[in-house]
């Protein structure tokens, strides 16, 4: 199985410069890892000198960029404020194939109080629609998750519950979009089922967030194995469905580079045992 890791928990260390992108690229490596990936918040910006000499320090290090995490918010009420939305995505989509990623894990938007369900879910598909044959043209794969909450937002992901999120999921399927399914994230939504809902799209998951959430119903993030997520019966159900996209871990327990290899040690002996 193909290995890639988002630790959340080390994001401070790289926003503050105490760890360079190219060492975390270096210590995921070290671990035994297949790629490794970024959130959009620790790219400094899309200067030709920086993105050229951050993907000549990458490649250096001899492991792939595999996956991006931004959070375009296509269900804002204000049309011009949507309208910017895209087009920052359409700068993202720029950007990470100038450092030559794979994917951008991308997401409806916020469950605005203004918003009814009917318009942000016609706006995303809109939005995400329309986005679709730029990251084409740009050799990048969109990944649509079924987002909880980043920190840069106010609001949980309109997204967020099932419901909505398969009805976006569905009618995306004639796109170049793929899923970017969380484990942890259908649990945060209040529902109990979570291959339920990965059975549904399971045909266009490309990647996988092996995430953990301690809470039911609230998102709570502990070290990987520790909380409440199912992840032999998640990792079994995927065997059985001949699952060849990539485990992208999603670490935010929040121990350092020890949770990260423990992480990391974790989900190897899961996958293996399920």
């Amino acid at each position: 199985m193909k290995m890639s890791c988002l630790s959340v928990s080390l994001f401070p260390a790289i926003i503050n410069n105490e760890i360079t992108i190219p060492e975390y690229a270096r210590f995921c490596r070290n671990q035994g890892l297949d790629g490794f990936d970024l959130g959009m918040a620790l790219i400094k910006n899309h200067t030709p000198k920086y993105v050229s000499q951050l993907k000549k320090e990458i490649e250096e290090e001899g492991i792939p960029l595999i996956m991006v995490t931004t959070y375009p918010d296509f269900t804002h009420p204000d049309f011009l404020q949507r309208e910017r939305e895209f087009d920052f995505l359409v700068h993202d989509i720029a950007l990470v194939s100038a450092l030559g990623a794979q994917f951008l894990r991308v997401t409806a938007g916020q469950a605005h109080p203004a918003t009814t369900e009917t318009d942000g879910v016609k706006w995303a598909i809109e939005y995400l629609k329309k986005a679709a044959p730029i990251s084409d043209k740009y050799g990048i794969r969109l990944v649509y998750e079924d987002h909880a909450k980043p920190g840069a937002w106010e609001y949980m992901d309109f997204s967020n519950p099932p419901q909505i999120f398969l009805q976006i999921a569905k009618s995306l399927r004639d796109t170049s979009i793929g899923i970017n399914f969380d484990t942890a994230n259908i649990l945060v939504s209040g529902h109990e089922n979570t291959i339920e809902v990965l059975n549904e799209v399971i045909e266009n998951v490309r990647t996988i967030h092996v995430a953990e959430t301690a809470t039911f119903g609230k998102m709570d993030p502990v070290l990987l194995g520790t909380g409440i997520v199912p992840f032999k019966e998640i990792f079994s159900y995927l065997k059985s469905k001949n699952f060849e996209g990539w485990l992208c871990l999603e670490e935010f327990g929040n121990k350092g580079k020890e949770g990260v290899q423990q992480a990391i040690e974790f989900v190897r002996r899961t996958w293996e045992e399920a």
